[in-house]
């Protein structure tokens, strides 16, 4: 059944696993949109056509989907297309949570999330999570 309507079916491990799996995703897609953010700001503030600059790296091996899916849009500061930055803190929070339980360093993962709550505290809860580049703006 589940076939029937997912692109991709992997069995991660028994109960439990699968929730796991899902926070090592949003610990990547946390620290990547942080990164590009950062790369953004970086180009825009060292007075790059940043369109430009993204294009030309997203032809290198560093090329990431995120680059070409959304560093567009961020720099068009449109934030309303994807995974909003509540549900993210929200994923991060399970995250940090188990980590803790665990004994599982995440320092990356909590900066992110205290970043997140910045754009939250500015009134994007319901951006999405490219909206971490509105703080450096």
């Amino acid at each position: 059944i589940i076939a029937s309507y997912a692109k991709s079916v992997t069995l991660i491990g028994g109960p439990g696993k699968g929730q796991i799996a899902k926070m090592v995703n949003q610990i990547c897609i946390a620290g990547l949109v942080q990164a590009l953010s950062e790369a953004i700001s970086f180009s825009e503030k060292s007075g790059l056509d940043t369109k430009k600059v993204l294009q030309a790296i997203s032809k290198f091996g560093s090329g990431i989907r995120k680059l070409s899916n959304r560093g567009e849009t961020m720099i068009d500061r449109k934030f309303d297309f994807g995974f909003a930055v509540k549900l993210m803190r929200k994923d991060l929070g399970i995250c940090l949570d188990h980590a803790k339980n665990e004994n599982i360093s995440l320092p990356v993962t909590s900066i992110v999330n205290q970043f997140y709550a910045e754009v939250e505290r500015k009134g994007g809860s319901k951006f999405d999570t490219s909206s971490l580049l509105t703080r450096f703006d």
